[in-house]
């Protein structure tokens, strides 16, 4: 998508800004991912265990999210902005498991932009996508708030 101004933002509510390039979800991002936040369940961490039970390890729900960060980059390139902080987030969903192995995409929409504290609160609808598989992983509305230089 090409860059727009802040301004703008509210004009293009309902268009989907971008989908990402696949990422591979494997087991040492997980294990980082346990290790940085202490959930050392076995179902994420334990290999062999969570081989013989669930037929593998899954990544951590929150990890699956913590990445909208990374596959959002650039998907909507705003002008003029100094800075943009998370606000939060609404309606956070886990609907599929990430099995350590596959690839997933980010697929994202604007559904909302509106003035706040002097800058443009936006609102996306993010979707996390597992690569052949019909349901996403993660479906979450993220919150920022972006202020013009």
């Amino acid at each position: 998508m090409n860059p727009v101004e802040i301004k703008d933002l509210p004009g293009l509510i309902g268009t989907e800004v971008g989908v990402s390039d696949w990422l591979l979800v494997d087991q040492d991002r997980v294990n980082k991912f346990a290790e940085a936040t202490g959930d050392f369940q076995w179902i994420h961490v334990d290999v062999e265990r969570a081989t013989r039970e669930i037929g593998g390890t899954i990544a951590h729900g929150y990890l699956t999210l913590s990445l909208v960060p990374f596959l959002g980059q650039g998907m909507l390139p705003v002008n003029g902005v100094a800075r943009a902080l998370n606000y939060g987030s609404d309606k956070v969903r886990f609907l599929n498991m990430v099995r350590v192995g596959k690839r997933v995409r980010l697929r994202q929409k604007l559904i909302g932009a509106e003035p706040k504290s002097g800058g443009m609160q936006v609102k996306n609808e993010c979707t996390i996508e597992i690569e052949g598989e019909a349901k996403p992983a993660c479906v979450a509305e993220t919150i920022s708030v972006l202020y013009g230089a």
